[in-house]
């Protein structure tokens, strides 16, 4: 009789190790591999969560340690948005000089390709990690937590101390954007975004959140799609919106493309703005100032959130640590004739 064959126990992860600490798989990762950067107590926890699991890193991790290196692995999720192209511009600015060189990959907001991009990219053992936003793939965190050389985030903020960003709150700033239009008299303010990327999700809660605030939030004045945002699908966001929601009085786009695009159909249609429709972007691209009327928006300081994180990444590298693990650079908005 042939006998079955024993199946071999699950082996421990960094994943389970970061539970058990109640700690993020970052912190557990910098807590393990470089326990100065962090707080006594949370190496503790970990250390102890790590031998109570028996817990055993893997080999691959620690030979990625021990190598040095003058790449620095960037993943963004677009090449095509200004955004992005200041950010890393102002980034590589920061760390050319100071000797490295820039692996840039772009995600193009998939979480698959996100992973690729980090498995591919820590194998050539870059000496830092500069990543766009905290939401990815169970397996993509694992890369990144068993990767122990620094790591700083660009565009967002963590409720984890222990962990190296800089950016401002997304849902604060589009509650602000939706409580200025709701300040200038507007009532049924619509939301409407493309390309729905967790950034975009935070602003749609902040529009939410503010328009709960004074009872007036109708989820029919959402329009939500997953079409990589354009210019020409501004113009047909506006088409869909007037269409089904006649009484829409204001609109907040995600970003400044859609809104330009819903400006360019608004004159086609001979809708006036602001009299007729308000209308309200983010991020404050150079054509912004230039529309006529010239447009409502938020504005994000990408470059100096691209500059700030490099140097807080270059300190990192040279076993510094930064005046601040969180950097909040805030944002502003900008009322112009659009509204």
């Amino acid at each position: 009789m042939t006998q079955r064959r024993r199946r071999a126990p699950e082996r421990v992860t960094l994943s389970d190790v970061a539970r058990a600490a109640g700690c993020s798989l970052m912190s557990a990762s910098r807590a393990l591999s470089q326990p100065a950067l962090v707080s006594d107590s949370l190496r503790e926890r970990v250390e102890k969560a790590a031998k109570e699991l028996g817990y055993v890193p893997h080999p691959a991790a620690r030979s990625l340690a021990s190598a040095r290196s003058n790449l620095v692995a960037v993943v963004i999720p677009s090449l095509s948005n200004a955004v992005f192209v200041d950010m890393i511009e102002a980034a590589q600015h920061v760390l050319m000089p100071a000797g490295f060189e820039l692996m840039i990959g772009v995600s193009h907001y998939r979480p698959e390709e996100d992973e690729r991009l980090l498995k591919a990219y820590l194998a050539h053992q870059p000496a830092g990690l500069l990543v766009t936003g905290f939401e990815r793939s169970e397996a993509a965190r694992e890369l990144l937590a068993s990767y122990s050389r620094p790591i700083v985030t660009l565009m967002e903020l963590s409720q984890t101390p222990d962990d190296c960003c800089v950016g401002f709150s997304q849902l604060d700033a589009g509650a602000a954007m939706t409580r200025t239009l709701i300040e200038r008299g507007y009532r049924h303010i619509a939301f409407a975004a493309a390309q729905l990327d967790p950034r975009t999700l935070q602003r749609a809660e902040g529009y939410r959140q503010a328009m709960r605030a004074i009872g007036r939030h109708d989820p029919a004045l959402e329009l939500l799609t997953p079409e990589l945002s354009s210019i020409a699908l501004g113009a047909e966001l506006l088409d869909r919106l007037i269409a089904r929601q006649p009484q829409v009085d204001a609109i907040f786009f995600n970003n400044d493309d859609l809104a330009l695009g819903a400006l360019f159909r608004a004159r086609q249609l001979g809708i006036e703005v602001p009299g007729r429709l308000a209308v309200a972007g983010f991020n404050d691209l150079p054509a912004a100032a230039w529309m006529h009327p010239s447009l409502t928006t938020v504005r994000t300081t990408r470059a100096q959130i691209g500059e700030l994180a490099a140097k807080m990444l270059l300190d990192l590298i040279r076993g510094k640590q930064p005046t601040a693990r969180q950097i909040d650079v805030g944002f502003e908005v900008i009322v112009r004739e659009s509204a």
